[in-house]
């Protein structure tokens, strides 16, 4: 999906929202940074069919939009640890809706293949 303008008068704010968590693994990164921070090595363990590569890119973009923040600490081994932002706490906690709406529909989808 094309990255929206931010300064386009004329863009759905839906859409807006959306380019900011469109991706594969976005949502779930949200999910699992709204916990509380986590290093990189973490993530990647709780989310094993992510490519290193992958979630780097994905962690990036989320920094660039405001989402999350990346601090890294001055010591040997080097010490990366990421957290939401007040604007990505806000975000995720809009999609809890959206998520409950989710799950009720595959509730729905299971018992409707159940009965059949």
């Amino acid at each position: 999906m094309t990255r929206i303008r931010v300064d386009d008068p004329d863009v759905c704010g839906v859409a807006a929202a959306v380019a900011v968590i469109d991706g594969k693994w976005k949502t779930l990164l949200l999910w699992l940074l709204e916990a509380g921070p986590h290093r990189p090595g973490e993530l990647r363990r709780k989310v094993p069919q992510i490519s290193e590569k992958v979630l780097t890119q994905a962690l990036r973009e989320m920094e660039s939009d405001g989402l999350v923040h990346r601090e890294v600490y001055d010591v040997v081994p080097p010490k990366t640890v990421y957290s939401l932002t007040e604007s990505g706490l806000e975000l995720s906690l809009a999609l809890a809706p959206l998520s409950d709406w989710g799950h009720r529909r595959l509730d729905r989808l299971a018992a409707e293949r159940a009965a059949s």
